[in-house]
């Protein structure tokens, strides 16, 4: 929801005072005018603070309250505040704007489903780095995520190198990507398509972890196995 207030008005034109209150937003807040002696920006989240402002209690949720007075922001969780943080970037950077002064306005949001995000699982060129990176913080700017990275094509996410470490110069990109999903509160799952050739063995079993213990030391979480389009005895 959104109300807005005609009779309030901040004006940007001295910047804006940061109050982190959880210290986490630093990096995130380069499209403002920041001023030591500017009116207050105010973001903390948890669930004490939500429930005082009566925040939904599910991830991502947030207010965002502007006045004349300053800009307070409280998440239910981190992803929750980050997510008030791209809205006020969408404010300040839009028509609104255009004077120097945010509107006065009080908004409150959630997202209803859980899982919010792409799945790059395609057969074909997989996207370049270049172009995830980019696609990562689009993801962030509009309250995705989840980016669960599958290309069919990339031999170490399928055949015939699933069982194969990534090789170093791969291995840095796949450590960018999570950085850059972590920077955008986006999970990062890395899956794995192993059963074109898998043989339900002890030895395939271990390479399956051992690969698994890999992507892990690169600063990957969160995993999936995938055993679509397959024949073979993968299918058994």
């Amino acid at each position: 929801s959104m109300e807005l207030d005609a009779t309030q008005c901040l004006d940007l034109s001295k910047g804006l005072k940061v109050k982190d209150r959880q210290h986490c937003f630093a990096g995130d807040l380069g499209f403002l005018p920041l001023d030591a002696k500017g009116a207050p920006l105010d973001i903390d989240f948890g669930a004490k603070a939500a429930s005082r402002r009566g925040v939904k209690p599910v991830s991502g949720a947030y207010a965002l309250d502007i006045d004349a007075r300053g800009i307070r922001i409280v998440g239910y969780d981190e992803r929750g505040a980050f997510y008030g943080v791209q809205t006020l970037r969408q404010l300040v950077e839009s028509p609104a704007a255009a004077g120097g002064t945010l509107p006065g306005v009080a908004i409150d949001d959630y997202p209803d489903l859980p899982h919010r995000g792409v799945v790059e699982g395609f057969y074909g060129t997989p996207w370049s780095h270049a172009v995830r990176l980019s696609l990562i913080d689009f993801y962030g700017r509009f309250k995705l995520n989840t980016y669960l990275y599958g290309p069919k094509d990339d031999p170490y996410h399928s055949c015939p190198n699933w069982r194969l470490p990534y090789p170093e110069a791969q291995a840095a990109q796949i450590r960018e990507l999570v950085d850059a999903c972590r920077r955008n509160r986006v999970d990062f799952v890395w899956a794995i398509h192993p059963g074109q050739d898998i043989q339900w063995n002890e030895s395939d079993y271990r390479k399956l972890v051992d690969k698994f213990n890999s992507m892990y030391d690169l600063g990957v979480r969160s995993f999936a196995i995938f055993f679509d389009d397959i024949s073979g005895e993968g299918t058994n």
